[in-house]
């Protein structure tokens, strides 16, 4: 029993806790432990699989306390929002779309003129004449736009997947 609070007590101190704050979990710890001992209770049924592992138990205590900080796991380890992942695709889409669109040169746009008849009071001296000019493609500006902003987007989606950011500090 005493081996396991020594063993929690390194534990904290390897973690950084402060000594009154160690020395009050430890003692906290050995007087469950007595108790649960008096009224017949292993420290193993306790404690249950903690038992066999006090580094992880100590620092789990620590971390539920608020004493430092809560140890990445399987649950919260690299879990991203379901509005990242979605963020994510809509941004490789659309690069993907503005690509296609620059490199198909579509939508094609043609710019026709034609004069329209006089009205019917006047004597039109000549034939109405309509004037085709070539094919042009108007949406190019805006696609390129829309690719640097997609890539943008996209580079902004990877640096919140890399996990790279600074977490927020309290203020002092």
């Amino acid at each position: 029993m005493s081996d396991f609070v020594e063993q929690c007590r390194s534990e904290w101190r390897r973690l950084g806790v402060a000594d009154p704050l160690a020395e009050e979990m430890a003692a906290d710890l050995a007087s469950d432990l007595r108790e649960a001992e008096a009224e017949g209770v292993s420290a193993e049924e306790l404690l249950g699989s903690s038992f066999f592992d006090p580094r992880s138990f100590a620092a789990s205590w620590a971390a539920e306390r608020g004493i430092i900080p809560a140890p990445p796991g399987r649950r919260n380890g690299r879990r991203r929002p379901l509005v990242l992942v979605a963020f994510t695709a809509v941004a490789a889409i659309t690069v993907m779309v503005a690509a296609l669109l620059l490199a198909t040169g579509e939508p094609k746009v043609s710019i026709v003129a034609s004069g329209k008849a006089p009205p019917a009071a006047v004597v039109p001296t000549g034939p109405t004449r309509t004037v085709v000019l070539p094919h042009a493609n108007l949406a190019a500006p805006i696609e390129w736009i829309l690719l640097f902003l997609a890539l943008v987007s996209l580079a902004f989606a990877a640096w919140l997947w890399s996990g790279r950011r600074r977490p927020p500090t309290a203020a002092a």
